[in-house]
């Protein structure tokens, strides 16, 4: 069973693999963490999240055929489970929970 709570890096690497569908492999989603973080994670610490997710029983994982390089390796790839797209709606709903009632619009930033 999955648990309802959810790290800030774990939320992130679900919603980047929602994101890349099909495309959802270890250095892609790091790549799209960086993009809109702006924060440079290692691929370690992507990786280990990726499989504590997946242990969780939020993703699910295959290895691809080796790429058609010389030396080319397999990727592996991940999809969102159902309870990994529940997992996510919960922390959307939790997000706009605490956030109801504060009465601050976010708008540009301004200089």
């Amino acid at each position: 069973m999955a648990s309802s709570k959810l790290g800030t890096l774990e939320l992130s690497v679900l919603l980047a693999v929602s994101r890349l569908g099909d495309e959802a492999y270890g250095l892609l989603v790091r790549r799209d963490l960086a993009t809109r973080t702006g924060r440079d994670y290692s691929v370690g610490a992507v990786y280990t999240t990726l499989q504590r997710l997946e242990e969780k029983g939020l993703l699910t994982s295959h290895a691809t055929d080796p790429l058609p390089v010389r030396g080319g390796r397999s990727r592996r790839h991940f999809a969102l489970t159902g309870a990994g797209a529940r997992a996510m709606r919960d922390a959307e709903r939790h997000a706009a929970a605490i956030w109801s009632g504060v009465g601050i619009t976010f708008g540009p930033e301004r200089a």
